[in-house]
């Protein structure tokens, strides 16, 4: 070991003042000093010589104590099953409603909008067309006929009876009351297609305009008409939707399906208005699964709202038969690239990250499917994604 100059005046100059003891007290002082250097630098170079983990960190007293590291270790506990959803507002077939002309027409009057809400027998639209005026006009005149055939006839039937009268002039009044009946009835019909009621139609009743009402109260959804357009048959001039029976159609994967049942309640809520939510009941499981592995679960909902449009996104939530579960806090899981993880503490201020499988979720506690894994180990539960970001800038 070799001392400095200076350090060596100041030894002499001590050697003078407080002898020889000083000299040997200090001389052992440096010796300690530099036995306890080369011991710290010793450490510190094995503790970097050792294999590091990728996956595991290690924190100084003071990274620690500025985390607020907080640990757990698995909980049981019962845990109620949410199985998330997705779907749309449907409307079954017996409640969406086509609204066409039976005969055509051209339309003379409407007043409806998409949205508009109409009342059962409330008048929608007027038509209008000669072929309404003829057949108004056939029907007056076949009834005319009937009437005239049918006196024919019972006078036909009182003659035979005298013998006055053939049976076969009989048989022939009977077939021509026979045909204006059919006739007649045939008309009839016909004319009620068009809203026009036979029974009180007269000569004087003969209009060229004929009212179309609607068969539900409830909204419209499509209007595919305008003033002066002509109407054939098959056209649809409205389509009406009775609200009180629209349900909601999830779709389910066929894993989920055992899970669900007829009857099971379901929350449901949209994109728009999370917070709002609407109570549903499962009505028809279907029994078809198409090629993407999916099935179709109907719905009805408990109370219409009349924000609830078909085609309308939701999403929906069934609470699932409880059973028991180990848990760990919501805090405890991170997700990086994809994947969940938590922090096992393997020595005081050392934690190991380990991949995690998340089940259902209640409130802020979490399922681990993998809980074997995890069995009496600490996890850190407050200061993971310190961990996290700890971890990661020391890979970088």
């Amino acid at each position: 070991m070799i001392l400095s100059d200076t350090y060596t005046k100041q030894m002499v100059v001590s050697n003078k003042k407080y002898g020889p003891r000083i000299i040997v007290k200090t001389v052992l002082l440096l010796v300690l000093q530099l036995l306890i250097s080369c011991k710290d630098k010793g450490e510190v170079a094995a503790e970097n010589n050792l294999p590091q983990n990728e996956n595991q960190v290690v924190l100084t007293e003071t990274q620690f104590k500025n985390a607020g590291i907080e640990t757990i270790k698995l909980i049981e506990k019962d845990m109620a099953g949410i199985l998330k959803l997705n779907g749309k507002i449907d409307v079954p077939p017996q409640n969406l409603i086509s609204v066409s002309a039976p005969m055509g027409g051209y339309l003379l009057e409407t007043k409806l909008l998409p949205g508009t809400h109409v009342r059962k027998g409330e008048r929608i639209a007027i038509m209008e067309d000669q072929q309404y005026i003829q057949l108004q006009q056939d029907y007056l005149q076949a009834k005319s006929r009937f009437n005239f055939a049918e006196l024919d006839y019972y006078r036909q039937k009182d003659l035979n009876q005298s013998q006055a009268s053939s049976n076969k002039v009989l048989q022939l009044a009977q077939a021509e009351m026979n045909n204006q009946r059919i006739l007649m009835k045939a008309l009839a019909e016909k004319l009620k297609l068009i809203t026009i009621n036979p029974a009180t139609l007269t000569a004087d009743k003969i209009s060229k305009n004929v009212s179309v009402y609607s068969p539900i109260s409830g909204f419209v959804s499509k209007v595919n008409a305008n003033i002066g357009k002509y109407i054939a048959p098959s056209d649809v001039m409205f389509e009406l939707i009775d609200p009180e029976d629209i349900h909601l159609s999830l779709r389910v994967y066929e894993k989920d399906v055992i899970k669900l049942a007829i009857g099971q309640k379901i929350i449901a809520y949209s994109n728009a208005e999370p917070d709002k939510k609407y109570e549903a009941q499962i009505i028809l499981i279907s029994k078809d699964i198409n090629t993407d592995g999916l099935t179709t679960v109907h719905c009805h909902f408990t109370r219409y709202d009349k924000d609830l449009l078909p085609g309308m996104y939701m999403n929906a939530e069934v609470e699932l038969t409880s059973g028991k579960a180990k848990t760990l806090p919501e805090a405890s899981i991170v997700n990086y690239e994809g994947k969940d993880y938590v922090f096992v503490q393997t020595a005081p201020r050392k934690y190991m990250m380990q991949e995690v499988t998340i089940g259902n979720k209640e409130k802020s506690d979490v399922a681990i499917q993998n809980s074997s894994t995890l069995e009496g180990k600490t996890i850190v539960s407050n200061g993971a994604y310190t961990l996290l970001m700890q971890l990661k800038n020391k890979e970088e």
